[in-house]
């Protein structure tokens, strides 16, 4: 069925809802689909997405930075998640300022250029505590994730609550950018009350004037919430316009963090086993949508560190062929999660996850662009530059003349452009092999290639074209790649080494001008084609004119050449590290982006002069119809980190003392002692038990910690010890018992008081709809009987919100602030030899003085990088300028380097470090080197303001 679905644009307000005043506007702009591809305002459109969640970056400047990135790394769209529990402390209490501006993040969004896929959840999972609940959401009687009534006025308060932003940037009012929204996320359970529930949150958000598509994720391509009228027997229909699906096909590193052998690339489309299971057939009239294809893998508490090696294994050669066979398959709607996957800072993580979320993303942590990125701009590019491919059918099947290799062919049915894919078969062989095939599109049959190889080599496909028109050009057909095209000039590539060939079809036999690197060109006369063959070494360039066409810039590139090249609306640039923009001024062609060495600068585009950054370029015509700038980019200055020193010190535990005053402390009057039936949801909570008579030879505190969670205890003033829940595991255990000997001068009838700090490492996530995440946090259970217990615990930051600060002594006493004067503390010793049982704060001040107009992606390093855990039984809470920035355990690991990110850290002044260091005591258990560490720096970035350090 090829019938256009149109998505109902305008609906009535709910009576009392405060919403976006377009939605009881006319719409100015249309979405529609139908099974081959979105349509917007009747334009086909490859949604070609990356994943990015702005709470995982607390500096709101940098969201342009990553956005831009995307954009000029050939993304057409962003897919964010919005976390209700970042926003929400309390009860109908919902912030949406500083880090929490989800206006200013869809913003950018649209002045970027990027459609928005708007994920709200009220479910987002993410490997974020409770996976995304609010804590006080811990503590309902009714089944999350259902249609009980609690749980839905809870849903209904957030959605309200998020639902006003995102009305108020949507595509078809002309205001925003986001195209799609997602009401829930691998729902998994079907029963009357998830129907209920999906039902219900559909209309709950078209009554909140969300008029786009909306859709529900799909864990592992079940069939699970397809629209009604998808009528594939085995599915389960729901209240959605779409159906999407994620899936995580790449593996896993080997637990010596290296490249592991590629798997085959699974067919979910054209090419797949049809039915509820496989893929976009279990919705055939709505386009293929991948919600969540893997581009990297989170990593866990006591791993090796796999990041690194996760950025290879779905490096260049998984990136062709897992999301080239997507292309193959018809998907048309692809998102990749992560894209950027930042830091989990704060009290952010779900338990399954350390501070570090780099997912081994393309853009990695620090926002630099690793070299998978610029095979998704290769990519990116192309989809950019074919339109026909948003809409394909299978074509007649292509056997090669090797039996190592299968080819995917396709055609649009409207402009005949036909698609080839060549890889290996299966596709995870990683030899090298040589091979033609048969290519017969309305221009003639052929076998490609005509003169010199064709070759796969490794893991590695290729998006090969013909029968389309590039350039002002009728391009039969070639074996080099398709990048992009702007004006009279086209950039095709190729792997270096490998030969490329090029057919182009005229009515008379055109000029060809070689202007540099060895091409050769024949004419057959009978066919009218003009075949040029070459080498992909470097860049050639060949300039063809006269016949019937007008003349055109060919660019013939390997690889790594194709890569220094940038799109950015009217322009093609080649030279810098990244081009960010490109606005036409007159006479003048404005450029910004970045330089992380000096670089040429060459432009094809409007305009007949270039400025770089606001200044002025000297540039001369070239023969290839460009612009080249006379000298070259500068690059960066070079950048020097202070040492660390000067370092004070505290003692951070006073709550373990016998004589503490806990007069002040919040009564356990209730059945259960866990931390969120008081209103505890995050970090550190200590306990204060008072008893009499004595005391047993042990003992015995359950207790729910979340991911390496621990626990220490006192008597009286005397350490007992501390408790690790194990870790090295993907999903580990997230409460235990922690059983202590008592030595006999601590058993004496009398007066005794039991101190107890529990460090809370998240909240399970609810991937299994049974309320996972209400699993109790701090103290769950005590051997003793007959105690009067008090409790302690965190409270929200009023401008780093809810998620930065625990229930430590020095963070409720604001040790972590930049104000707090520390000028009574004693002088530190770091790395420190020995350390005391419990906690001791460390602090000093650094001075910064980055050049200005520079980009420093800038980290804090503690102990040994090259050994995944020290063996030293402590950890330590990273504080800069009072944000807590992320959480290093020396004997778990493995992650050694936390980014801190400009905004929070100022690149150009005075800024304070502090560490709650929290150790088992004794030598060896001391805090080690700690060290700034330039993760990359480069000229240009973004414009970033230093963020007010707030109240002290």
């Amino acid at each position: 069925m090829r019938r256009l679905l149109t998505v109902f644009l305008v609906l009535a307000t709910a009576a009392g809802l405060s919403t976006a005043p377009a939605a009881t506007a006319a719409p100015k702009h249309r979405i529609t689909f139908d099974r081959y591809s979105m349509l917007l305002d009747g334009r086909r459109e490859f949604v070609w997405s990356g994943e990015f969640h702005p709470f995982r970056l607390p500096s709101p400047d940098l969201w342009r930075d990553v956005l831009q990135k995307m954009k000029a790394t050939g993304y057409t769209a962003v897919s964010i998640y919005f976390d209700w529990n970042y926003h929400s402390p309390a009860p109908g209490v919902y912030d949406f300022t500083g880090v929490r501006d989800m206006d200013k993040v869809l913003d950018l969004a649209r002045e970027t250029g990027l459609y928005v896929i708007a994920r709200p959840g009220p479910y987002i999972n993410a490997e974020v505590t409770g996976g995304g609940f609010p804590g006080w959401l811990t503590t309902q009687a009714g089944t999350a994730r259902s249609d009980a009534p609690d749980y839905l006025a809870a849903a209904d308060e957030w959605l309200t609550a998020i639902d006003r932003v995102i009305a108020r940037h949507q595509y078809v009012d002309g205001r925003g950018s986001v195209i799609l929204y997602q009401i829930e996320n691998e729902l998994a359970a079907t029963g009357e009350s998830q129907r209920n529930y999906i039902a219900h949150l559909y209309d709950k958000v078209r009554a909140d004037g969300i008029a786009v598509p909306i859709f529900h994720n799909d864990k592992g391509r079940n069939g699970i919430w397809v629209p009604p009228d998808s009528g594939v027997p085995g599915t389960v229909p729901g209240k959605v316009d779409l159906y999407a699906w994620d899936t995580y096909p790449g593996g896993t590193c080997r637990p010596d963090a290296t490249p592991g052998s590629p798997n085959t690339a699974p067919d979910w489309g054209l090419y797949g086993p049809g039915g509820a299971k496989g893929g976009a057939s279990a919705s055939p009239n709505t386009p293929g949508f991948t919600a969540e294809f893997g581009g990297g893998w989170f990593d866990y508490w006591g791993s090796n560190g796999t990041y690194p090696c996760t950025a290879v294994r779905e490096g260049p050669g998984y990136e062709r062929v897992f999301y080239g066979t997507n292309i193959a398959n018809g998907l048309t709607v692809q998102n990749f999660y992560m894209t950027f996957g930042g830091t989990s800072w704060g009290w952010l993580p779900a338990p399954v996850v350390y501070s570090s979320y780099d997912y081994g993303a393309a853009i990695d942590e620090a926002r630099q662009l690793r070299p998978k990125a610029y095979t998704m701009k290769e990519l990116g590019y192309f989809l950019q530059a074919v339109p026909p491919i948003t809409k394909q059918d299978k074509a007649d099947a292509v056997t090669p003349s090797s039996a190592a290799v299968k080819v995917y062919h396709n055609v649009n049915p409207d402009t005949l452009t036909h698609f080839y894919v060549p890889m290996h078969n299966p596709s995870k062989n990683t030899t090298d092999d040589v091979f033609t095939f048969p290519l017969s599109t309305p221009d003639g049959s052929y076998t490609v290639p005509q003169s010199g190889t064709l070759r796969v080599r490794g893991q590695d496909a290729k998006q090969l074209v013909a029968n389309f028109e590039l350039a002002g050009q009728h391009l039969v057909y070639s074996t080099s790649e398709i990048m992009t095209a702007a004006g009279g000039t086209a950039l095709l590539h190729g792997r270096p080494g490998e030969d490329g060939e090029t057919t182009l079809r005229y009515t008379s036999a055109p000029k060809v001008e070689v202007l540099a690197g060895a091409v050769t060109s024949t004419w057959d006369e009978a066919r009218g084609d003009l075949r040029l063959n070459y080498v992909h070494n470097g860049l050639a360039r060949v300039r063809v004119s006269g016949a019937d066409r007008p003349p055109v810039t060919l660019l013939l590139a390997d690889d790594g050449t194709a890569d220094t090249f940038w799109r950015q609306g009217p322009a093609l640039v080649r030279g810098p590290a990244l081009l960010r923009t490109a606005r036409a001024d007159g006479n003048v062609l404005a450029l910004t982006g970045d330089t992380a060495q000096a670089s040429d600068l060459e432009v094809w585009g409007p305009g007949a002069r270039i400025t770089w950054n606001g200044r002025p370029v000297p540039a001369r015509r070239t023969t290839s119809s460009s612009l080249l700038a006379t000298v070259q980019l500068p690059g960066p200055d070079a950048v020097t980190l202070p040492a660390l020193t000067g370092w004070k010190q505290a003692p951070g535990s006073p709550e373990a003392a016998a004589g503490y005053d806990d007069t002040a402390w919040t009564k356990v009057d209730k059945p259960a002692l866990t931390a969120d039936d008081y209103g505890f949801h995050t970090g550190d909570v200590w306990y204060r038990g008072h008893f009499g008579g004595a005391v047993p030879e042990s003992l015995s505190l359950g207790y729910g910690g979340g991911g390496a969670g621990m626990l220490q205890a006192w008597l009286d003033g005397h350490y007992l010890g501390q408790h690790v829940l194990p870790s090295a595991l993907a999903a580990p255990p997230t409460t235990g018992t922690a059983t202590f000997a008592v030595p006999a001068e601590l058993r004496g009838d009398g007066d005794h008081v039991l101190s107890v700090m529990v460090r809370n490492n998240g909240h399970n996530e609810d991937g299994g709809v049974n309320d996972a995440h209400k699993e109790g946090r701090g103290l769950l259970s005590a051997s003793l009987t007959g105690v009067a217990w008090k409790i302690r615990g965190g409270v929200p930051d009023p401008v780093r919100g809810p998620l930065n600060n625990g229930g430590l002594d020095g963070e409720l006493a604001g040790w972590a602030l930049p104000r707090h004067s520390d000028a009574g503390w004693a002088a530190g010793q770091v790395p420190a030899a020995t350390a005391a049982p419990g906690t001791t704060w460390y602090r000093t001040d650094f001075t910064l003085a980055v050049p200005k107009g520079h980009d420093a992606a800038l980290g804090l390093t503690i102990g040994d990088p090259a050994v995944p855990r020290s063996g030293g039984r402590y950890r330590a809470l990273i504080f800069v300028n009072g944000w807590q920035l992320g959480q290093y355990v020396a004997d778990v690991g493995p992650q050694h380097t936390f980014v801190l990110p400009a905004g929070v850290l100022d690149p150009d002044g005075r800024n304070t470090l502090a560490l709650a260091v929290t150790s088992d005591g004794g030598p060896g258990n001391g805090l080690e080197n700690v060290a700034l560490t330039n993760l990359g720096t480069v000229r240009g970035g973004v414009p970033v303001r230093v963020q007010a350090p707030g109240p002290e």
